[in-house]
């Protein structure tokens, strides 16, 4: 070194070694950064692997889980409405039974009726309304007619 000052051979000596130092340092960074990257790039696809797979593995589960249960609230949707449409149909076979029984006990009434009519038009003996039941001959009272003798 030809330095126009002279540096005293113990600050000479620490220069040069750290001189050397700051060589082998950039020696060092310019190797890592031809083998970072790769050592880098490596590390992280194995981290995800390790990470990542069981999540994805987590999500696959999930994600079936829930189309499971949509089939089967499906599955409940259409037996709801099955039954609903079978107690339609029962309520409307109730309605058409009840519907003949008032049917038939109309026409049956009236049979009845029919059959009654000609009586009704029979003349009475004797007029009800101008002796009453109580001054009839042989006529008990209330109270005679409930209490046994």
């Amino acid at each position: 070194m030809t330095d126009r000052y002279s540096l005293p051979p113990d600050v000479a000596a620490a220069l040069e070694r750290a001189r050397l130092q700051v060589e082998a340092l950039a020696q060092t960074a310019d190797e890592l950064q031809v083998v970072l990257p790769d050592s880098v790039g490596t590390a992280l696809r194995d981290g995800l692997r390790e990470e990542a797979a069981p999540i994805s593995r987590r999500l696959a589960e999930v994600r079936g889980l829930s189309n499971q249960v949509i089939r089967r609230l499906e599955r409940l949707e259409t037996d709801l409405l099955a039954e609903r449409h079978a107690r339609v149909d029962d309520l409307g076979l109730l309605v058409d039974l009840i519907r003949g029984q008032w049917k038939a006990m109309n026409e049956r009434l009236e049979r009845i009726e029919r059959a009654l009519e000609p009586r009704a038009a029979v003349v009475p003996l004797r007029p009800t309304s101008a002796v009453p039941a109580s001054a009839a001959p042989g006529a008990l009272s209330d109270s005679a007619r409930l209490e046994p003798s």
